[in-house]
Parts: C-alpha cells; structure tokens; sequence
C-alpha cells in the first residue's frame, strides 16, 4: 500500500462531494477513476496530491513516497529549453556523469587501486539509476509528444500553450513517481500520440492513478476501476471493458435482491396490518414493525440516477443519393494542407482521421463554408441540408439564456415545445435561464445537439463531438447516431466512437490521403501490415563482440578495438530508432526486450571503450 483514504468525506459548502469512501493504492496499480461529470474525480486527485484536504476521515501515505500529479500550467512561464527541464529529472545520473568524468581524466595519470575503486562504485550507480538509458529515453518521449530534434533546444516559452502543457506532461513521465496522477491525459492529443502514450505507460512499472473518459486508453491501460457515483466509491478488478461486464451483473443482482426484499416487505406489511390490533398478536405485530424500521433498504437500481440527454436526430428531408462530391479539392489557408477527392453517399458515416495539424477541422470548415478552398471541385447533391457541429462551441450569441439560444432559433414554437427539448438535454426548472457564458463546456454540448436536433439537417458535420462528454454522455450519443437515418461526416480521437458510429475512414497524413471503406478496423489492420520489419535482420552480419575473448587477450589492437566500437555505436543507433516503430511503441513486451537489448550495448560499448583506452595507455608506456 503507498496511499489510503479510510471513511474519506468532502463537502463544499453543504453539499458532500463524497462521504466515508475507502480507496487504497498499491504497489505497481493502474488505476482508472471513473464517474459522471461532477462526483469528485479531480477532488480525490487534489486530496491526494495534498491540494485538498479531507473535511473528514484519514488519509495515509507511505514513507518517502513520490506523487506527481500532472497539472495544466505547469510550465507556463519557463524560460529554459526543454533539454533543460529534462534535465532536471536527471540531475542525479548527470551529477555522477560528472564526477565519473572527473575521475576518468584523473585515472588516465594517477592509477590509484582507491580511484578505480570509487570509479567502479560510481558506474554501478550510474547503471543502476539509468544512466546508459535516459538520453534515449528522453528523446522517445520528445519525439512521442511530436517533437523534433530541433525542438529540443528551443525555450519552453516559445511553444503554444498546449505544446507546453504536452512538455510538462513528458517532464512527469521521465521523472516516473512511485505514483503517477493523470487528470484527462489524451485531451488534445492526436491519435498517434495517444497510442503512443498506451504503449509508454503499458511500461510503467508504479502505480497510475488516471481520471479519463477515453474508453479505449482505459481499456489499454489499467487493470482496476474505482467508480464514485452516488457520493461513494467502489472497486473493480481488471480494465474498463472487465468493469462493464461486472457492472451490469451488479445491476441485475441488485434488482433481483430489490424485487425479493420488496416482496418480504409487502408479505410483513400484510401480516403487520392483519394482526396488529388483536391482543394476542399485538406483540408479534410490533416485533414485525421493528423489523422492518431495523431493515436496511435495497435501493431501487431503476430509480438511480443514471440520466443522459435524449436525442432523436431525424431528416426533414431524405435528400439525395448523392450527398456530397469533393475532386482534387485542396483545402488549407496561406497553402494547402491536404487535397481530398471523395464521394459522400447517403447514409455514408465517415470519420476523418489524422493527427493534428493535417488539416481535418479545416476539411470540414471548407466544406460547411467557413474557410475558402484553395482549389479543386465541390458539389452537395440534390435537397442536401448540413447541420455542424463546432468543437469549439462558437455558436452561441453571449448574454443570450439557454432558452432564448433555442428560442430565437425556432421563433414559431410555443415554451413548452421549446422547454421539452431542452429538458431532453437535461436543462430543466431554472436551469434553462443560465446564460450561455457560465456554462461549462460539457453543457455547451448539449445545448449545441438540442441545436442540431431541431435543424432536422440530412447531413450532419461533427467536429470532435465527444469532447468535454462524460462516458455516459457519449454512450447517448452513440445511441442516437446510430438511430440517425441521415448522412455523417465526423472527426474524432475517440477511437471507442469511430468503432461504435464509422462505416468507413478517411485518414490524412502528411504526404497522401487514404480512404478505408471498411471503416476503422480496415485501417487498424493495413496499418499493421505496413509495420516495417526490424531492421537489425538486414544487418545480421554486424555481430555482438566477444567480450570474454577480449578478456583473454593480454594486449589489444586499437585499430581493431576502434572498428568495432563503430561498429556498436551503428547497432545501438539502429536498436534506438526502433523505439519509434508502431510494432514496438505499441508492445509492451517488445519494447521491455528492446530496452534490455539497447542496455546490452551500451555495456558492451562501455567495456571496449574501457580496452581502448587501456591499449592507449600500454601504447604510450610501450
């Protein structure tokens, strides 16, 4: 155990976020926090983190236990170079890099048995702590993050603000704590990255705490699922998919205890009822009547509060089979991002794909009109009507109420018409005179599908629908898509939504569009097949060197000694840029093997450079 929360309560104000919960962390964990929107996920992070204290119950940690917990800004205002942040995870391996320095150059005229000694005690250390590994290491994760080489020596203070919250983010893992707290980690990011991520943390070997609505990296990356719901928590061995299954066989037992409990309830109430004013069966009568103030209720599983908007996307018009036609059609703003030629069929349910900055929010801002195109062809077919969606949600009039924003929208409709559909999205009572600037983005959401829904469009535009919706948010989503008889074209991270709505995928990569008509796991599996193979089997003929031959040998040749540590700086090059191919960031088990085979040579490089610089010296006193 490093952390424990016994009978851990937090209210603000008079309202409990949660009350008595119990929650534990162990050793090597991965842990998945789920729950609605709102039931105090990033409180018990905070808690945790010491940010926030328990209004009541206990909090323990164990001795000298490290938690970081990865937070928005973090590096907001740093003038250093990312080399430069990184190297403040590493300031313990670079001090003794130092020092091990110092002593070689001393060594090369003092041959004191104590320096060698300290030297030899040094590079245990050195090796222990990572030392041959944390340059390399390093620069996966730079480049995982989606930067380059050059990027590595650019100030912080020079990248985007989502680029330094990405470098903070990579700051976190290098720095690996006995406990790692992740608050929505693929928020922004693109999927070659997130996937990227999978395999890093499929690494980690401590604990991970991870608040996400991302059901696939969920699925992907932890082996226990705490749910807060209803102000406590429980416990569910294995991963999302695993916590799913057990749910639903929680739900039916409930049910069935609720339906046997209501049933003893109803027979005792008879009884009670049948006997309770005959003397000789008064006290039977009241020892029933006790039983039933000491019993401890089953709550009803069906009167939970498990409320989701309700959508019903319908088309006021079939529209045309042909829905839309795109040839050579370039889109981007000073010059083209990508060129796309397709034909968009009725009842087609795209999903544009691509990491970012390949223009796939452009695409559709061109299409809907919001952006000129740069050249090409594009045609809607016949009684086509778009509705969009803006992940950006800047399709609201400020000061305007939730009420208003539909009303004046729909001028015609009476009040209770307009307030159905609002309260279909969960805006009920007072709720729906709240003024669009005070809403959080997850009711943005839903007040912008109220929007859609009411166009009636036969083709709908959705630019990363699923953002700031909490899993059961998107499951209605998913729901009322798929009832959806119209036309959609939709950009999305969330691999769990592609799967769930996509008949087919357009991905955009930098140099080439491809289109997959069988949809995602088309794409998955051809992605697969283009897995390069390792490139060590083209090199079988560069052998390991023989270090124990080495050994025997009471002189060496320098020349030789010179060739063949080139020979392993090449390999050790070749092993590092396999730490960016998809078979192994995607492997867990691979990349442990390649990470065991990368130490190898850095040994076995550090050994003959040990020879080298022996036959140097034996050279010199010839």
């Amino acid at each position: 155990m490093i952390v424990q929360i016994s009978n851990g309560t937090v209210f603000f104000g008079a309202n409990d976020v949660f009350e008595n919960i119990d929650f534990t962390v162990n050793e090597n964990e991965r842990i998945a926090l789920v729950g609605r929107n709102g039931s105090g996920k990033s409180t018990l992070l905070k808690v945790i983190a010491g940010e926030e204290e328990l209004s009541s119950g206990q909090l323990i940690k164990a001795n000298k236990t490290s938690i970081s917990f990865l937070k928005q800004n973090a590096l907001a205002l740093s003038e250093k170079t990312i080399k430069e942040e990184f190297d403040e995870v590493f300031k313990d391996i670079l001090l003794i890099e130092k020092k091990m320095e110092e002593l070689s150059e001393t060594m090369v005229s003092d041959h004191n048995e104590k320096l060698i000694e300290e030297y030899t005690q040094l590079e245990e250390e050195y090796k222990y702590m990572g030392g041959y590994t944390y340059n390399s290491e390093m620069m996966s994760v730079l480049h995982g993050f989606g930067f380059s080489d050059e990027d590595f020596f650019r100030p912080v203070s020079s990248f985007s603000g989502g680029e330094k919250t990405k470098i903070a983010f990579a700051k976190l893992l290098l720095a690996k704590p006995d406990l790692l707290m992740l608050d929505e980690p693929t928020n922004h990011l693109d999927l070659s990255t997130i996937e990227w991520l999978e395999g890093y943390l499929g690494k980690y070997k401590k604990a991970l705490i991870i608040v996400s609505h991302d059901r696939t990296f969920l699925d992907k990356s932890v082996n226990v699922v705490y749910e807060l719901e209803y102000g406590g928590i429980k416990r569910y061995p294995g991963n999302y998919s695993s916590f799913v299954e057990q749910k639903k066989n929680d739900f039916a037992k409930q049910e069935a205890a609720y339906r046997r409990q209501q049933k003893d309830i109803r027979r005792l109430e008879e009884l009670i009822e049948k006997f309770r004013y005959k003397k000789n069966k008064a006290a039977f009568a009241q020892s029933k009547i006790k039983y039933l103030e000491r019993m401890d209720r089953i709550d009803d599983p069906k009167k939970a509060d498990t409320k989701a908007f309700k959508a019903n996307f319908t088309c006021a018009v079939k529209g045309g089979r042909d829905v839309l036609t795109l040839d050579h059609f370039k889109v981007g703003y000073d010059k083209p991002l990508t060129e796309v030629t397709l034909e968009i069929k009725r009842g087609d349910r795209i999903c544009v794909m691509g990491d970012n900055g390949t223009g796939k929010s452009t695409l559709l801002k061109t299409i809907i009109g919001e952006v000129e195109p740069l050249g090409g062809y594009m045609m809607f077919g016949h009684q086509i009507e778009v509705g969009y969606f803006d992940q950006n949600l800047a399709n609201f009039h400020n000061g305007n109420t939730v009420l208003e924003e539909l009303w004046n929208d729909y001028p015609n409709l009476d009040m209770y018409k307009i307030r159905s559909v609002l309260g279909a999205f969960l805006f009920s009572a007072d709720e729906v005179f709240k003024e669009v600037d005070v809403l959080s983005g997850g009711e943005k959401v839903r007040l912008s599908f109220a929007k859609l829904m009411m166009k009636q469009a036969n083709f709908l535009i959705l630019d990363e629908p699923t953002n700031h919706l909490d899993i059961v948010s998107k499951e209605a989503l998913e729901n009322a898509l798929k009832d959806y008889d119209g036309t959609i074209l939709f950009v999305s991270h969330d691999r769990y939504f592609i799967k769930k709505i996509a008949t087919s995928c357009l991905v955009i990569e930098e140099d080439k569009v491809t289109y997959y008509d069988d949809g995602y796991k088309e794409y998955i599996d051809t992605s697969k097949k283009n897995i390069p193979l390792e490139e060590d089997k083209k090199n079988k003929e560069k052998e390991d060197i023989p270090l124990k031959q080495l050994k025997k040998k009471p002189k060496y040749n320098i020349s030789k000694l010179e060739n063949e540590i080139s020979l392993m700086e090449e390999k050790l090059e070749e092993k590092r840029a396999l730490r960016f191919e998809p078979e192994y960031y995607q492997d867990m088990t691979k990349m442990a093997m390649l990470d065991d085979e990368i130490d190898d040579i850095h040994n076995q490089i550090h050994a003959l450079e040990e020879k080298w610089e022996e036959a140097m010296m034996e050279s010199e006193n010839g």
